[in-house]
């Protein structure tokens, strides 16, 4: 073991398991170093021989001072969730914030989930605001969650129905609420939502550069997952002309559009600054949709146009490249199928059973079949139709004397049905009828019940008393 200058800091050099160790102590003082080298020495020595180190000191640490620590490690591994990341821990450090980690069991989650209720938060937002608690409490949370989870206390229950789908009538009266509102963004961005589905963070971060008026259509930068990220969303006719009439007055205010500009600048009540994303559209939203006496949020423009896909006959595929969807189970929750396009697909069933073609084949078949059903089941027993016929005219008087049987309800089944009875048994495929098959043929048996696939009992008793009922 040795330290030693180099530069102005000093090293330390040691041997550990048959490998040398040259480590900087990042110090100008060779006391420092010193300590350094033992210390790096013992942790080796503990970790190869699974010495469990005391953290007893961490786990009497804040609450808030753990919080942070996770906070500025998490915004640099996700920035696109650092907003929601800021919002749920600045909750978390003001309820919790001044509680030593020791002090925490599922009693202090569920309290937490308790107050949070109090206060009106949505049960959604709770649910997130725990699952950021849980990790940063680390292998202490996930011993939480296990329990939670066993208790089913883990997570509130969510609704599951919170978007809508606007109306015509309703996008109607918001469109043209947000012509006449006095910022400038509000009526390009709602047409962007209607038509184009974008999310309210993916609208605000749109630049020029993203936009291609010759081939009609926009690139969706950064955004909330990776299917959504670069998607391209073709301008339809009302889209295109209005980021045409947008970009005039966009021009006229600061300029040529630059493809880094933002299409929707900073700025308030005016924009001023196109560098900069506008920070909200929650006022003129709020505004247009208080005017147009429509009640909904700014992202059900996003379930609208996903429903209205769905209803105009859109493929899932489709629909999802375009909302930037990764599951079909996201996709159901947006697609909301009014009841309009509901009762129209099962009007369309009535019309197909209610069609000409369909009448026309109900009438046929109508006039084919006996008026009498008495009738029908006579004829039924009296030879099954056309080949029974045939008999009769090359027998009359049996024929005759097989009607007045019937009449009676005789047992006599030869004269009621005219069969062979000395094979009662033979399947009715061998049957041969002279009028059906060719003239000079000969009648063969036929058995008197039963079908090609099946063998029945003989009973000449109680089938003839069927007959008679």
């Amino acid at each position: 073991m040795s330290v030693f200058r180099r530069g102005e800091f000093w090293w330390y050099e040691f041997w550990f398991a048959g490998r040398r160790v040259r480590e900087s102590s990042k110090s100008t003082k060779k006391t420092i170093a010193e300590k350094a080298e033992q210390k790096r020495l013992r942790e080796l020595e503990e970790g190869f021989n699974n010495v469990v180190t005391d953290t007893r000191h961490e786990r009497v640490r804040l609450f808030g001072e753990v919080a942070d620590t996770f906070l500025e490690g998490y915004k640099l591994r996700l920035p696109q969730s650092a907003t929601f990341a800021d919002y749920a821990v600045a909750h978390l450090k003001r309820v919790l914030g001044g509680k030593m980690l020791i002090d925490f069991t599922e009693t202090t989650v569920v309290d937490y989930q308790n107050a949070r209720l109090d206060e009106g938060t949505a049960p959604k937002t709770i649910n997130e605001e725990v699952g950021f608690l849980l990790r940063i409490l680390d292998e202490q949370g996930d011993l939480l969650r296990l329990r939670l989870r066993r208790k089913k206390m883990l997570k509130l229950k969510v609704r599951r129905t919170v978007g809508k789908a606007f109306s015509q009538a309703e996008k109607d009266r918001m469109l043209e609420e947000a012509s006449k509102a006095r910022s400038p963004h509000i009526y390009p961005a709602l047409v962007l939502a209607l038509n184009a589905g974008m999310r309210d963070a993916e609208i605000k971060n749109l630049t020029w550069g993203q936009i291609d008026f010759e081939k009609q259509y926009l690139a969706v930068g950064r955004s909330k997952t990776d299917a959504g990220e670069g998607r391209t969303i073709p301008l339809n006719s009302t889209l295109f002309e209005v980021f045409r009439e947008y970009a005039v007055w966009y021009k006229e205010k600061f300029g040529k559009p630059q493809p880094e500009w933002y299409v929707f600048p900073f700025g308030k009540p005016n924009p001023s600054d196109p560098t900069r994303p506008v920070t909200t559209l929650k006022t003129a939203w709020n505004n247009v949709r208080t005017k147009a006496e429509v009640k909904g949020r700014w992202h059900d423009n996003r379930h609208t146009l996903i429903t209205d896909l769905a209803e105009s006959g859109a493929g899932d595929q489709t629909i999802m490249d375009i909302a930037g969807h990764v599951s079909k189970q996201m996709l159901k929750h947006y697609s909301h199928i009014r009841m309009e396009a509901k009762r129209t697909a099962l009007e369309a069933i009535v019309k197909k059973k209610t069609s000409p073609a369909t009448k026309a084949k109900a009438a046929k078949k109508a006039a084919a079949s006996p008026k009498n059903p008495s009738q029908e089941l006579q004829n039924w027993g009296n030879g099954h139709g056309r080949k029974n016929v045939a008999k009769k005219a090359q027998n009359p008087a049996g024929a005759e004397s097989a009607q007045n049987s019937n009449q009676g309800c005789s047992l006599s089944i030869r004269n009621e049905r005219g069969f062979d009875l000395r094979s009662p048994q033979k399947s009715p495929h061998s049957g041969d009828f002279g009028v059906h098959r060719g003239v000079g043929r000969g009648t063969k048996s036929l058995k008197i019940n039963g079908s090609s696939g099946r063998t029945r009992t003989y009973n000449p008793s109680v089938n003839s008393r069927m007959l008679c009922h």
